[in-house]
């Protein structure tokens, strides 16, 4: 199937929510406490090319963020917005905001991320040259440029952390400027696109995360299903980075690491030995309680 190249695939908001085609993609955002930000990021998606829905799911926020989106969805019918009743995670309304669009492709996007026009439809055009069955990030940067090592990931080592308890681990992998789409294990879920006949297909989010390495998960459950991950490193997205996670500083490092307990259990543990699996437990509740002091110094 030979599909039309991305600058002509383009919507306007004026185009409305017309009838879906095989190229356009359903955004998928997830807002708690966003004021400050997604009014930024709803506009420029509004404006992105290839975006055919846009649904914003909403954990509660009491800051503004719902008058903010609730103007965009009268102004745009391809805004939809869930306002959920409580916060029942990220991984739950990602997978909220899936159910509710029909597109054929998805796109998870952090409220706090600016994409440009052809942001996601260069992006498309990366997975449909792997075939369309992959998931894919950008190059995420600051306001200033600075490229946040977060966008290209491995997997976690565990065994390393074992070995050296007191060294905080590191993820992050460097950008190859030799490779436009550079194959890895994990990307950033800042922002995400993947095919929904693959992500259906790997069971979507694992809800069992609250906050933090279900995209870790995501990437880990895509490559097992025979999907490729990898990042666009000829695309630059801003991203502002935990605006509402700065309010939370100890709940966001709770969830932190029991993610990162969550995620062993599911996909290292059966292969471990007792010993390793009471060791891994013990070095990521330690690692969490060292962080206590410079927690405190940041509320101070």
């Amino acid at each position: 199937m030979r599909f039309a190249p991305c600058a002509g695939n383009g919507r306007t908001m004026s185009a409305g929510a017309g009838a879906a085609t095989p190229r356009d993609i359903a955004v998928v955002v997830v807002t708690y406490q966003s004021a400050s930000t997604i009014e930024d990021c709803l506009r420029r998606l509004r404006l992105a090319q290839g975006v055919g829905e846009i649904r914003v799911v909403d954990n509660d926020s009491r800051d503004g963020t719902l008058e903010i989106i609730q103007r965009h969805a009268a102004q745009d019918p391809r805004v939809h917005f869930i306002a959920n009743p409580d916060n029942p995670g990220f991984s739950v309304a990602c997978n909220q905001g899936a159910r509710d669009s029909t597109a054929p492709w998805l796109a998870f996007v952090n409220p706090d991320l600016l994409v440009q026009a052809d942001s996601l439809c260069r992006l498309q055009d990366h997975a449909l040259a792997l075939g369309g069955e992959g998931l894919l990030g950008v190059h995420l940067v600051d306001e200033a440029g600075v490229a946040d090592g977060a966008a290209r990931r491995r997997d976690p080592d565990f065994a390393a952390m074992v070995r050296h308890p007191l060294r905080a681990p590191t993820l992050a992998v460097a950008p190859d400027p030799t490779q436009a789409l550079q194959p890895l294990e994990a990307v950033s879920g800042a922002l995400m696109l993947v095919p929904r006949s693959l992500f259906q297909r790997v069971g979507g989010f694992d809800e069992g995360y609250r906050l933090h390495a279900e995209d870790l998960d995501l990437c880990r459950k895509v490559r097992l299903a025979g999907g490729q991950v990898a990042v666009a490193n000829d695309i630059a997205v801003v991203h502002l980075r935990g605006v509402s996670s700065r309010a939370r500083p100890f709940f966001v490092e709770w969830h932190k690491h029991r993610g990162l307990w969550r995620y062993f259990r599911k996909f290292e543990a059966p292969r471990r030995s007792w010993l390793m699996r009471r060791l891994v437990w013990t070095v990521i509740w330690l690692h969490a309680l060292a962080q206590v002091p410079r927690l405190l110094r940041s509320l101070a």
